[in-house]
């Protein structure tokens, strides 16, 4: 049995029929899989996770965003970004300074050992959907954003 099938498109009550839809979901399992997974083992190495991968992403991606805007990206608790923020800051991965009109607030930035963890990790994703996206084509591509942005759950929006 072939982990992953090519059931046709073929109409159901939607559109597509149920076996499509979950052969679908099979494909993102298994890419999900097999992408996160070299990062993991190499999270492992520090004793950190996905939420570690997930903010150290974005912090790199946005620097001098804020916690709030971090909280609001990954929508987890805040206990649950304290903590892991807390681990990367102290080990000196992430660093944390204060805003200039509001010294309150907290501006969020990679140092440079922070910088290297992200691109250490990023790499084997990065070859990854650079292969997928040759394969795949200009309209192939665009198509798979299109798909991905329509399953996001925009924020407000009910998850149900």
């Amino acid at each position: 049995m072939d982990a992953v099938k090519d059931t046709p498109l073929e109409d159901g009550p939607d559109g597509y029929s149920d076996d499509a839809l979950r052969d679908a979901m099979e494909l993102l399992f298994f890419a999900y899989r097999d992408f996160t997974a070299e990062p993991d083992n190499i999270l492992s190495d520090y004793n950190f996770g996905r939420a570690h991968h997930r903010v150290i992403h974005f912090v790199g991606r946005n620097p001098g965003m804020t916690v709030s805007q971090l909280l609001g990206i990954l929508r987890i608790t805040k206990q649950s970004l304290s903590r892991v923020l807390r681990q990367l800051i102290n080990d000196g991965f992430v660093a944390q300074d204060a805003g200039l009109n509001d010294r309150r607030q907290r501006l969020l930035r990679l140092t440079d050992k922070g910088r290297a963890l992200e691109i250490q990790v990023s790499e084997d994703q990065r070859r990854r959907i650079q292969r997928a996206f040759a394969a795949a084509g200009p309209a192939g591509v665009d198509g798979f954003r299109r798909v991905l942005k329509s399953m996001m759950i925009e924020a407000g929006e009910s998850k149900s």
